[in-house]
């Protein structure tokens, strides 16, 4: 019996196969559309860069519309090739992609839905045609979609696309707000001839005040129908204004002092500049109608003002005039100078003397000036002198005049004394040549007056020559020049020539560097040629100054006892290492080698003049330098005092302190280390004890010290008819520090011996200033100041006379590092190195920047003000 034929068997389910298939269609569709509508996005992306930008409303009517057709009809025709492109995927399109995706082969999702021929015809068929489709439903489990691939890297192999996308990126970012008006102005050909511009209105203002104020430029910003706030600048400053945008022709700026028209940057844009010197009102108006307007004000920049501090006079032990001023102004004085006219020839030409004064025109000035005119014409006659201080808008204000004598140098050789006196009547006379003529000739008719000396007496002979033959103005100062060098080789043979040439030499070398500092070229071969001269001009003088020493019988210069010992081989020293700094180029230490034998030259200078004072003069100031020394010395001898007072004091409170555990556990029994704990105990009273006896002897040296200073106090009263009363005041602390360590109360002695320190120090400074103001080394209270502190103004006096005493410790009693009674000479100052310098431009110039910007917070705004202002 044959068996029927068996159905077949259903196909295995596979799970979400519809989705797939769904997403796989989609696929097929997206990467059919993508290319299809690549080219109009391209068409668009295009039209909406020249949009964004601008240039189409730039373009004439006709133009404009010539071209928005053409980017309609490429739009058009890339739609129409796009839609013939483009369409839907069927099921088995879709069922193709996943089979590709997934690596599928021999189609298995096609076997599923096959069916066998004729049925199956037995069993065995019927479980083969199961198995394939078993293992077909096993491969379709691991269907993919995958990503759709367009293809556009085949169409657009030089990807132009980017740059497309990028380009209408940077045009959207360019255009900001004005992106909606823009866009409808490209679409919007004008066809008119004064069509208005579609762009906003913007305005701005930029004023920059004069160099010389220090301020910074004020930035504003007007945004329609905003309020404005008054403008507050100096006057004679730059305003800058910029228009762009709106409607209208070209705008006008009222500044106060009448109309300033713009000018024209494009079709747009306009800007104008004005310089503002009358206040009022700043408006900015087009085709009679006001755009914005500004309450303007005006600083008004106040002329300086000078005056002296003091009356001018002669200075201190030296032949030059000393002129202390005061000069103020509101936004910096940029020079002072000194106008010195002859009282016995008013019409004659002025004499300008510059004042020194310091860099960055400071608003308050207060100085001291002391030129050299000794070897002026003028030297030893009256003159007025007329202050005349100068800002940076070159206004002056004067000050008022007063009279005074020119210092003149005092000679003691008759003859030249006799030439300096001719030079004084050819100033007054200057027509009576024959009664010149008849002088000269008298001088250089007694040789012997003069030792023989055949310079000396050609220089009269040439004198007289260029006297009598010719009839110039110039022949007079010619003449009077020679005659002060004349009469200095006279007094002081070649020690004052080798002496001016020494002075030239620094001051050239100094000038060069000057230069090399403000950034002008300065060939590197000159500054070694000045060093070099000046290390050979330096050796001239100390040999005419030793050959001068040995005439008058002095074998060893008695420099002042607070400076250092000084010899030629070490200012040979500091010359050749001044020297091989130019050679490297390393311009800073050569300005610092320069500076050191600046002041070697200037304590051999002072040496040379403390030698010319009398006997007298001389005793007092080796008494007042011993005096001195005896205020430092007193000074050490109470720090280390102090010193011991603190150690003790200290141990005290550690030994008053109980241990910890005892201070924790006072109940415990006594611990097996008793007897440890109670040697401990008998060390520390032997410590005490030994410490006891510390002080009784430091109470002896504190006394022995007191006696000291009792006795200092008597000298200097005998010497000066006064006693400083901070003295006073150092001697009460030392009966305090001794009453204190004989109770053994260290802490109260270290307290009043700490007194005892700032008094003396206050003292040393007071008896200093009044030895020198006694001694005519400087004016009286000149010096007195915050014992802390540099009183010493701009251009004031800083020899080493002047120089505050008792610096040898600090406030708390400690050693410096400098000796104890040395001269400070500077060597803990720090010179800003030119990276300090540019950096602390670049700070300055980044505040002015930031406090231009007004939109910023008022607190902040006043913040930077706060930092900008000078004092």
């Amino acid at each position: 019996m044959s068996r029927a034929a068996l159905p077949p068997s259903p196909p295995p389910p596979i799970r979400r196969l519809g989705f797939r298939r769904g997403l796989a269609r989609a696929a097929i569709l997206w990467e059919r559309v993508w290319p299809a509508i690549a080219p109009l996005l391209g068409i668009l992306g295009v039209f909406g860069v020249i949009a964004l930008t601008g240039l189409l409303p730039l373009l004439p009517g006709w133009l404009h519309l010539i071209v928005l057709a053409a980017f309609l009809c490429a739009a058009c025709a890339a739609i129409v090739w796009a839609a013939r492109q483009i369409r839907l995927p069927g099921g088995a399109e879709g069922e193709r992609r996943l089979e590709r995706a997934s690596g599928l082969a021999h189609r298995p999702l096609a076997s599923l839905a096959d069916r066998p021929a004729g049925g199956a015809a037995d069993p065995a068929t019927a479980a083969l045609w199961a198995a394939h489709q078993a293992r077909a439903a096993q491969a379709a489990a691991r269907l993919k979609v995958g990503a759709p691939h367009p293809g556009l890297p085949r169409r657009d192999p030089m990807a132009l696309r980017a740059g497309l996308a990028l380009s209408l990126l940077a045009a959207l970012v360019i255009a900001g707000p004005e992106t909606g008006p823009r866009l409808g102005a490209a679409v919007s050909p004008s066809f008119g001839a004064a069509a208005a511009p579609p762009l906003p209105l913007r305005l701005e203002l930029w004023i920059t005040p004069p160099a010389y104020t220090g301020m910074a430029p004020v930035f504003v910003r007007h945004e329609p129908g905003a309020a404005t706030a008054p403008i507050t600048v100096p006057t004679a400053s730059r305003l800058a204004v910029h228009v762009s945008g709106g409607t209208g022709g070209a705008p006008r700026l009222d500044a106060g002092g009448g109309e300033v028209a713009f000018r024209s940057l494009d079709a747009h844009s306009f800007a104008a500049e004005t310089t503002l010197a009358t206040p009022g009102r700043l408006a900015i108006t087009r085709d009679g109608r006001e755009l914005a307007a500004w309450p303007l004000r005006l600083l008004t920049d106040a002329p300086p003002t000078v005056a002296f501090v003091a009356p001018p006079g002669r200075g201190p032990a030296t032949p030059q005039l000393r002129i202390e001023f005061d000069a103020r102004d509101d936004y910096g004085v940029v020079a002072v100078d000194a106008i010195l006219r002859l009282v016995a020839r008013p019409e004659t030409e002025p004499l300008t003397v510059p004042m020194p004064v310091p860099g960055g025109a400071s608003r308050h000035v207060r100085g001291t000036g002391q030129p050299d005119l000794s070897a002026h014409p003028w030297a030893g006659l009256p003159v007025t002198i007329t202050l005349e201080a100068r800002d940076g808008a070159d206004q002056t204000g004067r000050s008022e005049t007063m009279t005074v004598e020119l210092p003149e140098r005092r000679f003691e050789h008759p003859v030249a004394r006799a030439l300096i006196a001719l030079r004084k009547r050819m100033t007054l006379a200057p027509a009576e040549r024959s009664a010149h003529t008849r002088e000269l000739d008298r001088l250089a008719a007694a040789p012997e007056a003069f030792d023989h000396d055949f310079t000396v007496f050609l220089g009269l002979r040439v004198a007289r020559s260029r006297l009598r033959f010719d009839r110039t103005e110039a022949a007079i100062a010619e003449v009077q020049e020679l005659l002060w060098d004349l009469a200095l080789r006279i007094e002081e043979g070649g020690r004052d020539r080798t002496w001016r040439q020494l002075s030239e030499l620094r001051e050239q070398l100094r000038e060069a560097l000057d230069r090399v500092e403000r950034g002008e070229e300065v060939d590197r071969a000159e500054l070694e040629r000045l060093a070099r001269q000046l290390q050979e001009a330096m050796q001239r003088y100390f040999e005419a100054l030793m050959e001068q020493m040995r005439r008058e019988g002095v074998e060893t210069m008695p420099f002042d006892r607070n400076a250092r010992t000084l010899d030629m081989r070490d200012m040979q020293r500091m010359a050749e290492r001044m020297q091989e700094a130019a050679r490297r180029g390393e311009l800073e230490r050569m300005r610092q080698h320069l500076a050191e034998l600046e002041r070697a030259i200037e304590q051999l200078q002072q040496g040379r003049m403390s030698r010319m004072e009398s006997p007298e003069r001389q005793q007092q100031r080796e008494q007042g330098q011993q005096m001195m020394g005896a205020v430092n010395d007193m000074l050490q001898r109470q720090g280390q005092l102090m010193d011991r007072s603190h150690q003790r004091a200290e141990q005290d409170r550690q030994q008053r302190q109980p241990p910890r555990s005892q201070q924790q556990q006072p109940w415990r029994q006594p611990s097996p280390g008793q007897q440890q704990q109670q040697q401990r105990g008998q060390q520390q009273q032997q410590q005490q004890r030994q410490r006891s006896a510390e002080g009784q002897m430091d109470q002896r040296q504190q006394q022995a010290l007191r006696r000291a200073l009792g006795e200092l106090m008597d000298q200097f009263a005998d010497m000066t008819g006064d006693v400083p009363e901070p003295l006073g005041q150092a001697d009460m602390a030392m009966r305090e520090a001794v009453e204190a360590l004989g109770q053994g109360d260290n802490e109260r002695a270290q307290g009043a011996q700490q007194r005892a320190i700032e008094a003396l120090q206050r003292g040393g400074r007071e008896m200093q200033n009044q030895m020198a103001g006694m001694m005519g080394m400087m004016e009286p209270g000149e010096g007195d100041g915050d014992p802390g502190g540099d009183n010493t103004e701009m251009g004031g006096d800083t020899s080493g006379e002047g120089r505050e005493m008792g610096q040898g410790r600090d406030p708390l009693g400690r050693p410096r590092r400098d000796q104890v009674g040395g001269r400070d000479e500077g060597s803990d100052v720090r010179v800003p190195e030119e990276m300090e310098m540019q950096r602390t431009r670049e700070i300055q110039e980044e505040l002015r920047r930031r406090a231009g910007e007004r939109e910023r917070p008022q607190p902040e705004l006043e913040y930077i003000d706060r930092l900008l202002r000078r004092f």
